[in-house]
């Protein structure tokens, strides 16, 4: 089996509730499972520290699960139109990587939560992209060949899958949201096996 990264922060489980479903979405394909990782919150204390393994969840991500994927599902709450520091610090930190080009020519997409419609869902996603290029990796994301993106009135773009939270944080996706995470990381996988 060849693995795709799922690696994404969530605060209220909305990005882990699309976790969940990209990775449904990859396991569904043939050849190809799902590593589903995070990352630990940022602290503004220097002496503090997230513990070696999470309460629960998926484990904290390391630089060898970038590594041994074949391919990248990177997902992140919207903070003021762009990516939450944790996703942005780990990111941060791929430098090593990104000199060994060690992520150049694989697939990647990424995904998302707002808590408004017009909340920089779509600021965020395209945020995202950005250090994946510069790593060299190849952009998927959803065509209007998915039929939910012209009928969705909750989450969902052509830039990446996407949950619109309202302003009490809910995490429960809405059937649309959930079609079209499971789409994008249906999608994500199918390229990573033609590209493997």
């Amino acid at each position: 089996m060849k693995e795709i990264l799922v690696l994404y922060y969530s605060l209220r489980g909305s990005v882990a509730a699309l976790a969940e479903h990209v990775a449904a979405g990859i396991d569904a394909v043939p050849g190809m499972a799902a590593r589903v990782r995070t990352v630990p919150k940022v602290s503004t204390l220097c002496e503090s520290s997230a513990p070696t393994v999470p309460d629960d969840g998926p484990p904290y991500v390391e630089a060898r699960d970038l590594e041994q994927c074949v391919g990248l599902a990177l997902g992140s709450p919207t903070r003021f139109g762009n990516m939450a520091a944790p996703i942005k610090y780990f990111i941060d930190g791929t430098g090593a990587l990104w000199h060994a080009g060690a992520l150049a020519g694989k697939p990647a997409c990424v995904f998302t939560s707002t808590g408004s419609m017009h909340g920089g869902q779509e600021s965020t996603l395209l945020s995202m992209m950005l250090p994946l290029l510069h790593h060299g990796m190849l952009i998927v994301g959803l065509p209007y060949t998915e039929a939910g993106l012209m009928t969705t009135a909750s989450g969902g773009t052509p830039y990446g899958a996407s949950h619109v939270a309202g302003k009490d944080g809910d995490p429960r996706l809405s059937d649309e949201e959930v079609a079209l995470a499971r789409a994008l990381g249906r999608r994500l996988a199918e390229t990573a096996a033609r590209l493997a």
